[in-house]
C-alpha cells in the first residue's frame, strides 16, 4: 500500500517543539496528513514520518539557474501567439515582446516564459517551424537586453533546441515530456533544467470530460513517474520543477482539490510551479467573464499557493502580483 504525506503548513516565529522547515523555506509543519488510496486520511506527527519521506519534504531545494528557491519567484507569461486564451496577439512583434519583457522584469519577474503554441482548451497544433519562427527572434531580442532566466514553453525538441541556442535556460513542457520522445533526452544532453507539468489528454480535447480515480494522488503519481524517467536519462532532480497543471484536463472540482492539497507535491523533492493566472474557473468562481480582469482572483490563488510553499507563480499580471507578494511578505 503506497502512502503519501501532505504537510500541514504553518508560518510564524512561535514554532512549537518538533516543528520542521518545509523545503528550506520560512514555513514549517508539525504534522502531516497521511493519504492512501485504500484508507481514510489520518494525521501523523512529524516524528512518525519515515525519514526518507521527511527528507524530501524538508530538504532545502537547490538554486534553479541561479534563483534562490527559498523565496518565491514570479514567472511572467509572454505568448508569441495569435490565439492564446488571454493575451493572444499582444506580443507577436519583436519590439512589442521586448518592451513587454522589460516591463515584466522591471516589475519583479525573475523568469519569463515564452511560448509559440497556444495550449488553451481546443487549441490547434502548431508546426515546429512556425513555432520556432514565433519564439526564436523574441528570445534573441530579450536576451540581448537582459540576463533574466528565459523559459521556452514547448512540447517539441526542435523548438527547445532552437530556443536554447539563443539563450533560453529552462524548458517548460505542458505535456510532462510525453508528447515528443526526443525532448527529454535533449534536455538531459544539454543539461537544461525543466518544468514537468501534468496534463490529461491534449489541448484540443483535454476539457471534454476529464476523469480521475483520485486527482491529487493520480497527478502526484504521474509526476513521480516522469521524474524517475528524467533521472534515468541523466537529469538531476534538483533541475526539475513540477507543476500539477491546474486547468489542463481538469474540472473545477479537480482544480480545487489540487489547490487544497498543493503541499503534497513537496514530497517529490522538487520546486513547485503554480499556474492559475486568468483561468476559466477563476472567472467562474470569481464571477468575472473578462479574462484580463481576473487579476484579483488569480492573485488570491497565488497567495494561497505560496502559503503552501509553492516556489514559482506563473502569471500574466506581473506588477499586480509583485505588489501583492510584497505586502504578503511584509505581514508575515
Amino acid at each position: 500500500m503506497k502512502t503519501y504525506f501532505r504537510p500541514l503548513v504553518q508560518h510564524g516565529p512561535a514554532r512549537p517543539k518538533g516543528a520542521v522547515e518545509l523545503a528550506g523555506q520560512p514555513l514549517w509543519f508539525t504534522h502531516a496528513e497521511v493519504l492512501t488510496r485504500e484508507n481514510p486520511a489520518q494525521i501523523l506527527p512529524v516524528a512518525e514520518i519515515p525519514s526518507d519521506a521527511l527528507g524530501r519534504l524538508t530538504n532545502p531545494r537547490a538554486d534553479l539557474c541561479g534563483l534562490d528557491m527559498k523565496c518565491p519567484h514570479i514567472m511572467g507569461i509572454l505568448n508569441a501567439t495569435p490565439d492564446s486564451f488571454s493575451d493572444g496577439g499582444l506580443h507577436n512583434s519583436v519590439e512589442g515582446a521586448r518592451n513587454a519583457a522589460a516591463e515584466m522584469v522591471a516589475h519583479g519577474a525573475t523568469i519569463l516564459d515564452i511560448g509559440g503554441e497556444s495550449t488553451r482548451p481546443g487549441a490547434d497544433f502548431v508546426p515546429e517551424d512556425e513555432e520556432i519562427a514565433r519564439t526564436r527572434p523574441l528570445i534573441e531580442a530579450i536576451r540581448a537586453e537582459t540576463d533574466v532566466l528565459i523559459s521556452i514553453d514547448t512540447r517539441k525538441a526542435r523548438v527547445a533546441r532552437a530556443a536554447s541556442a539563443v539563450g533560453a535556460g529552462l524548458v517548460n513542457d505542458v505535456s510532462g515530456f510525453t508528447f515528443d520522445p526526443d525532448l527529454a533526452p535533449l534536455c538531459a544532453q544539454l543539461g537544461t533544467p525543466v518544468c514537468l507539468m501534468h496534463m490529461q489528454g491534449d489541448p484540443a480535447t483535454m476539457q471534454d470530460d476529464p476523469q480521475y480515480n483520485n486527482v491529487l494522488l493520480d497527478v502526484y503519481d504521474f509526476l513521480e513517474g516522469q521524474i524517475t524517467h528524467l533521472e534515468r536519462l541523466g537529469l538531476n532532480r534538483e533541475n526539475i520543477v513540477v507543476d500539477p497543471g491546474i486547468g489542463f484536463g481538469k474540472s473545477q472540482d479537480h482544480n480545487l482539490a489540487l489547490l487544497r492539497g498543493l503541499s503534497l507535491f513537496h514530497g517529490l523533492g522538487c520546486p513547485i510551479l503554480l499556474g492559475v493566472s486568468r483561468k476559466g474557473f477563476v472567472g467562474s468562481i470569481g464571477q468575472e467573464p473578462r479574462k484580463d480582469a481576473r487579476a484579483p482572483g488569480s492573485i488570491a490563488l497565488a497567495l494561497a499557493g505560496l502559503s503552501q510553499g509553492v516556489q514559482i507563480i506563473r502569471v500574466h499580471d506581473v506588477a499586480e502580483t509583485a505588489q501583492a507578494l510584497r505586502l504578503w511578505a511584509a505581514v508575515r
